[in-house]
């Protein structure tokens, strides 16, 4: 049993199931549809909880995404200490734990893109596998910050697919599914998870912040036969396992890893773990 792909998913069916939970309970619909009525009626926002990825409100608390509120304090020249209080709690548990851990259990687009080369695989659809280097994302990252000073808008935010799963599904917003559309594509034909491997500016956000993490998965060298099983599924990108299976570390030290737990469910000798030490 694949115990830690059966936790992310739970986790991420949770995530959508608490986004959407505000809105279901005040009788409103998804997809950004409402009740027809002449008498106003309570709206979600005027809950405890409301909001999507990108923005919550959690008992008059605004919690941002760091990266959002970093492209819109460039956007605008403008920074509010109250966006510094909103966006610490997020930012502070993904790098406790492990900043990549919201691709990994958190964004519906590494949910889709699992999917997509799933499908890929199993119809056996030719790939170019034309691959880029795992920090061509920082760059993209630092160029759309660069965009939102220059023309004043967080363009990322605009087209994002990350950002255009959650709004479609909750407020009816279709803004960035054409970007998404355009990455399966490029998963399908071009090169697998090229987009969280290399293009997502959000997972190069995260991973400046990656090799702080306090858990990551360790090697026990001694069990390993070095069968690779664990590099045949991982969904990063395999290279960031070598130096842990060639003996230079114990840990795998990347700031890449999303602490799927992929590698641990793979591993037939269970030699991997993830640990906090």
């Amino acid at each position: 049993m694949k115990r830690w792909l059966v936790a992310r998913r739970v986790v991420q069916v949770a995530v959508w199931v608490i986004l959407s939970a505000p809105i279901l309970y005040y009788g409103f619909s998804l997809l950004g549809l409402t009740p027809g009525s002449d008498v106003r009626v309570p709206t979600p926002s005027e809950g405890p909880f409301y909001g999507s990825l990108s923005s919550s409100e959690l008992l008059g608390f605004v919690l941002t995404d760091p990266y959002a509120t970093l492209q819109a304090a460039l956007a605008s020249r403008h920074f509010e200490l109250a966006w510094l209080f909103g966006l610490l709690p997020f930012f502070l548990f993904y790098v406790i734990i492990g900043a990549r851990v919201f691709c990994g259990w958190i964004c519906p687009v590494n949910l889709v893109l699992e999917f997509t080369e799933w499908l890929r695989k199993k119809f056996n659809i030719p790939n170019a596998n034309r691959k880029l280097p795992r920090k061509t994302k920082v760059a993209v990252m630092v160029l759309f910050l660069l965009v939102a000073f220059a023309v004043a808008q967080p363009l990322f935010e605009n087209i994002s697919p990350i950002a255009a799963l959650g709004k479609t599904l909750l407020f009816g917003s279709f803004a960035g599914l054409g970007t998404l559309a355009g990455i399966i594509v490029l998963e399908l034909f071009w090169a697998p998870r090229i987009w969280c491997r290399s293009l997502c500016p959000l997972g190069g956000f995260y991973q400046l912040f990656g090799r702080i993490g306090l858990f990551r998965p360790h090697l026990d060298l001694a069990k390993c036969t070095h069968c690779e099983k664990c590099k045949a599924a991982c969904i990063v990108d395999p290279v960031i396992l070598d130096p842990a299976l060639e003996g230079e570390t114990s840990r795998v030290w990347a700031g890449d890893c999303m602490r799927c737990g992929a590698c641990i469910d793979a591993c037939p000798e269970k030699c991997i773990k993830m640990r906090s030490y």
